[in-house]
């Protein structure tokens, strides 16, 4: 057997775009967000600006690295067109999320890429082919031609990218032309239960203060619904929330949850979130604003709106503007709308603190503890299996020695830190494994100690073997990076769906 080639940048956005059209997204928003995670994917690698806007159509390094802020959160998450699809039980959600493991996949050839943007492209692209129902296919070097004594990084990618494999779902391309029926509108999934719901969040690693604090809110909305029903008065509760805590503390995911939560509980139509922050709510002119949030509005309406990091919106007069609109979005859709804001604890404090319409709609804060280091490793093994992997005993000892190497502080990242030690070792797996023929199935899912000790960041198309005494610092800073746009799905120990990030604080992905 053999592996279909992978498109280049610009066919494969435009295949995601023709998805995208069939689902009524217009067709510039998908293709920001497909470039958003290509970015996202690549953004260490040396080169990779120019040739990432070349095949968007132009743009400036500083357009680059925006991007790649916006993107990072779907590196461990569903991207917010897809968890939207997913939501709505769309027949389209499966064909839009090969489109978009093919942009990850793709974006492996901008610039020189690196051992750290392999893992980032595969991670990635098996996040959005579980959000939809796929599960990612091992490694598929058991199923390709024989590669040269010395494989290109192209080579490289293609035997060892989740969306390589035969047995994966079939290449964007063809999933690009797929189209919904004219007449027959796809049939719905059926949504999840509270009960069931509620069974997720408890299964999630640590936070056990936020699922008694989730807990008292489901039973508190749920008794004040049924006194509605009964003709009885209520008291009128406010559903919108403040989530405080460090980056990659699971906000994004719990924020993934209580859509679906509050959905089921009849509070929401739709039951799907949308994760933004500041750059996507302010625009560059007085009066463009207004315009731009209450558009993001209108797209979370029916489901949840998360706001990450949102006291940068204080400061100045745009991010002024961008409140004073939500303020008045939030009491104009206040039936079919919740607004969840999220970030450090002093910061969100003094935000809501600050403007009087704020403080009366979010009356409820709940605080995210950081990780252990028995949670970090759990969602560290958690988060391999779900992408096929497996680490020996040796290699889960060589992260907890990382771990304990690592300064703690806010910017440590938490389950961030453990979805970015496989990033990398997946990357780190692929090269090791580069000159090896015909690898058997334990090599192909096996991480193995020296897959967390490689400098990450070398060249590939060097074609040099990786230091095999490359001691544990060089990989730490690889691992600690605050990532600050993405909150993911660490806490859920598995790459998976949003708003996302176990981190995406931004999407699906823990924030």
């Amino acid at each position: 057997m053999t592996t279909a080639p992978t498109l280049p940048l610009d066919q494969a956005l435009d295949a995601l775009v023709a998805v995208a059209e069939s689902a009524g997204v217009r067709d510039q928003v998908a293709r920001d967000e497909g470039a958003a995670l290509a970015a996202a994917v690549a953004e260490s690698a040396p080169g990779a600006p120019a040739a990432w806007a070349r095949a968007v159509g132009g743009g400036t390094t500083q357009d680059f690295f925006d991007a790649a802020s916006r993107g990072r959160r779907w590196r461990g998450a569903p991207t917010s067109i897809l968890s939207g699809l997913v939501a709505q039980g769309s027949s389209l959600g499966g064909p839009y999320a090969k489109a978009m493991a093919e942009v990850a996949s793709a974006a492996c050839d901008l610039g020189e890429p690196t051992m750290r943007v392999i893992g980032n492209a595969s991670v990635a692209a098996a996040a959005q082919l579980k959000a939809a129902g796929h599960h990612p296919s091992p490694p598929p070097s058991l199923v390709t031609q024989s590669p040269a004594p010395s494989p290109t990084l192209s080579e490289d990618r293609h035997r060892f990218s989740p969306a390589a494999s035969d047995n994966s779902p079939e290449p964007a391309p063809e999933a690009a032309h797929e189209r919904a029926p004219a007449a027959v509108p796809p049939e719905p999934v059926k949504r999840r239960s509270v009960e069931e719901l509620l069974a997720e969040l408890d299964a999630l690693i640590g936070l056990g203060r936020v699922k008694r604090e989730i807990h008292r809110q489901v039973a508190l909305l749920r008794v004040e619904r049924l006194r509605a029903a009964a003709g009885m008065t209520s008291a009128t509760i406010t559903r919108h929330l403040v989530f405080t805590g460090n980056p990659g503390t699971g906000k994004t995911t719990v924020a993934r949850l209580v859509s679906g939560i509050y959905a089921a509980l009849g509070l929401l139509t739709r039951g799907q979130l949308i994760e933004v922050d500041r750059s996507e709510l302010v625009a560059g002119y007085l009066g463009q604003t207004a315009v731009k949030t209450s558009e993001v509005v209108s797209t979370a309406s029916g489901g949840v709106l998360f706001i990450d990091e949102a006291y940068s919106l204080t400061g100045d007069q745009y991010g002024t503007e961008a409140v004073d609109t939500l303020v008045k979005e939030m009491e104009d859709r206040r039936d079919d709308l919740v607004v969840i804001v999220a970030g450090y604890p002093a910061p969100m404090e003094a935000f809501v603190a600050a403007n009087p319409g704020l403080a009366s709609r979010f009356r409820t804060i709940i605080e995210f503890d950081d990780y252990t280091d028995e949670e970090l490793a759990t969602i560290l093994t958690l988060l391999a299996k779900g992408s096929d992997y497996e680490l020996t005993p040796q290699a889960l000892a060589r992260f907890r020695e990382l771990l304990a190497q690592t300064p703690r502080g806010e910017s440590f990242g938490n389950g961030r830190f453990s979805r970015n030690q496989l990033e990398a070792a997946i990357g780190a797996h692929a090269w090791r494994l580069r000159d090896v023929e015909a690898p058997t199935h334990d090599q192909l899912r096996r991480l193995e100690p020296q897959d967390l000790d490689q400098d990450l960041d070398q060249d590939l198309g060097e074609n040099q073997p990786p230091d095999k005494d490359t001691g544990a610092g060089q990989d730490t800073e690889a691992g600690q990076g605050p990532d600050k746009d993405a909150d993911q799905d660490e806490s859920r120990g598995e790459s998976q769906d949003e708003s996302a990030d176990p981190d995406q604080d931004k999407p699906g992905g823990p924030a």
